[in-house]
């Protein structure tokens, strides 16, 4: 029992104010506290996750590793028992700013070292410690306040602390994100904590602080407030340093929307790039060997109704509609602002060769497998033109349920392009795509083109260190016939990058080095994380 004895005899007399009232505040702030401690915690898993990828790993990382330093945390308090008013406002003046300021230092890791993960562990580390000190500071100090038994005291303090994780849990996504940002909104939790506890100590528990205490936790908490506040003024000069450390100097878009962060640079045809969630989606340098690779050969055939899946900037319908015959043209993007801009922005429309003009083509707002779900018809074509499998989200897409729902919205003698990664970099995942792909009840023709450029990825894959840039791009054709042809027929437009012979080639390297088996992805065992 901590210190119940001494607590029920002597201290609601040594408060400030009455002891239910002192119970009331004491109680208050253990739910801002928590709400405060999930927000440092769903920003660190949000952050990893757009930073590093794969939420999946960031969130099992943060989650255990901070969990673990609750317990360390926890064992330290007990130290702090005999002094918990003076520990606990100086404990939540520390979890300010460390908290509030670790979106900041991560994307500076990032953004100037290119590497973060060691500084989320640090932080998981030490926010982990500071929250799990708190409670046993707060069971001290709610038992000086009002004459309750100690399992009467856990039950408030869990009770207020659980609420307070709801809604935090709660506000991050739905107020602070859409409204702040990732940066702004953890240092304005860190300065509302701060402020929270440091108001409890010096209010109701001032009695039990001498007055250099009391100094040392208005200098502190002051100092802190001071420096979150600086931090949130000067946070655009900061992101616009960093923005410039990650794509060069010549962003001309930078756009946060509710689905990722768009980006776009350079001015002309020669020098676009178009990153999404900090990976380079699009390099105006080498997009159209990725774009003819990826659609043509799955124009071989019937296209009368083509339907594409992702590629809301524009460039791969651009390709669909040099084929004659094409009547209609479906894409279907998650991010309404690609589309908008690859309508209106002069450069990547012009590079799309203004494809959204054309009154055959109809762009869709909506998430790919729930969409196919819907059943929207039968297609002579379908381009699946997504972020990369690695992405957490977006590994359902690449799944054999995903496909079987693809073959079921597909004509007979219909076709499946999919770009499945760089065969030689991530042989892994090439051909988990492959096996899923024939898992949803497809026949497949993988196929692998190079010439891609070193240190560019047009297509859905990152690559910040040139020399492990991949150098090719792998792509599967797939039909519910048991024969898919390898071909770019006989209508085909000329193309800059592509013929029949290279074609034909493309097939033959990727089948040399065709594994045995590999199992394929399902909904409910996703393999894509697993390549090392």
């Amino acid at each position: 029992m901590i210190d119940q004895q001494t607590s029920l005899r002597g201290g609601a007399a040594r408060i400030s104010v009455r002891p239910r009232t002192g119970r009331f505040l004491v109680l208050a702030v253990v739910f801002v506290c928590a709400a405060c401690g999930l927000v440092y915690e769903l920003e660190l898993v949000a952050l990893a996750s757009y930073l590093i990828g794969d939420s999946v790993t960031q969130a099992s990382v943060v989650l255990s590793v901070m969990v673990f330093a609750m317990g360390i945390g926890s064992l330290l308090a007990k130290r702090l028992r005999s002094r918990a008013a003076v520990g606990f406002g100086l404990l939540e003046a520390a979890l300010a700013l460390i908290g509030g300021t670790s979106a900041l230092v991560l994307y500076a890791s990032f953004a100037w070292l290119g590497e973060s993960r060691y500084a989320l562990v640090g932080f998981s580390l030490a926010i982990g410690v500071l929250i799990g000190a708190e409670i046993p500071l707060l069971m001290t100090l709610i038992q000086r306040v009002d004459r309750q038994d100690a399992g009467g005291a856990v039950a408030d303090l869990f009770a207020a602390d659980y609420v307070g994780a709801l809604v935090g849990g709660l506000a991050f996504p739905f107020l602070l994100l859409p409204l702040m940002g990732q940066l702004t909104g953890a240092l304005f939790t860190g300065a509302i904590n701060a402020a929270a506890g440091g108001a409890l100590v010096l209010w109701v528990f001032r009695r039990d602080l001498d007055a250099r205490s009391r100094w040392l936790l208005i200098t502190v908490n002051v100092t802190v407030i001071a420096l979150l506040a600086t931090a949130t003024v000067l946070v655009d000069d900061f992101e616009r340093a960093a923005r410039r450390a990650v794509y060069g100097g010549d962003v001309r878009v930078a756009e946060q929307t509710g689905v990722q962060e768009v980006v776009l640079t350079g001015a002309g045809r020669g020098s676009l790039d178009l990153y999404l969630d900090g990976r380079l989606r699009v390099s105006s340098r080498d997009e159209y060997r990725y774009h003819e690779a990826l659609v043509h050969p799955a124009m071989a055939g019937r296209h009368a109704r083509v339907l594409i899946l992702g590629g809301g900037d524009g460039l791969a319908a651009r390709e669909v509609l040099r084929h004659p015959g094409v009547e209609s043209v479906v894409v279907v993007e998650l991010d309404p602002a690609v589309t908008r801009l690859a309508r209106t922005d002069p450069a990547l429309s012009g590079l799309n060769a203004h494809a959204y003009d054309d009154p055959r083509l109809t762009a869709v707002t909506g998430d790919a497998f729930t969409w196919l779900r819907s059943r929207h018809g039968r297609y002579d074509v379908v381009i699946s033109d997504l972020p990369d499998p690695g992405i957490t989200a977006s590994t359902k897409l690449y799944s054999a349920e995903f496909y079987g729902l693809v073959a079921g919205a597909l004509e007979p003698g219909g076709r499946l392009v999919v770009h499945a990664g760089p065969l030689d970099s991530r042989p892994a995942t090439f051909w988990t795509v492959e096996a899923s792909m024939r898992a949803g009840g497809l026949s497949t023709r993988p196929y692998r083109v190079e010439g891609r450029l070193v240190g560019f990825a047009a297509g859905p894959d990152r690559s910040r260190d040139t020399s492990k840039a991949p150098h090719d791009w792998g792509f599967v054709l797939a039909g519910r016939d048991p024969s898919v042809p390898l071909s770019l027929g006989a209508g085909a437009p000329g193309l800059r990058s592509l013929g029949e012979r290279e074609l034909l080639a493309a097939g033959r390297s990727a089948e040399r080095v065709r594994p045995p088996e590999s199992p394929p992805s399902t909904l409910v065992h996703p393999r894509y994380w697993e390549e090392p």
